[in-house]
């Protein structure tokens, strides 16, 4: 058995969460936020038996996809901000970040 953490961006959700239904797949969704963009994220956790794993992750692969956005830096913390002037960057979003992890035991009540 096999539990599968996804990480994808909050615009994906519900996209991903009906495919997984629709494959009669369950998972838990977490709200999350990235570090890095200070974005809404949403985790998936879903346990699965080994030989469905590739089919999940079809599914994720489907259901989130890469995309450009304009992002705008946020101010450094220290020193002054007078002199300070964010420009907007693209960035890539979307996607998302799997890790596929071993299970040594599941019960549920």
């Amino acid at each position: 058995m096999k539990l599968i953490v996804a990480i994808i961006q909050d615009k994906d959700s519900n996209r991903l969460s009906g495919a997984l239904v629709k494959a009669n797949f369950r998972a838990t969704k977490l709200a999350s936020t990235g570090g890095f963009l200070r974005a809404g994220n949403t985790t998936f956790m879903i346990g699965v038996d080994d030989s469905q794993v590739e089919v999940v992750m079809n599914v994720i692969r489907s259901s989130c996809k890469v995309r450009e956005q304009l992002v705008t830096p946020v101010t450094p913390m220290s020193g002054t901000t007078d002199s300070y002037l964010p420009l907007p960057v693209e960035v890539q979003v979307g996607g998302a970040t799997v890790f596929v992890l071993p299970v040594d035991r599941f019960e549920h009540f």
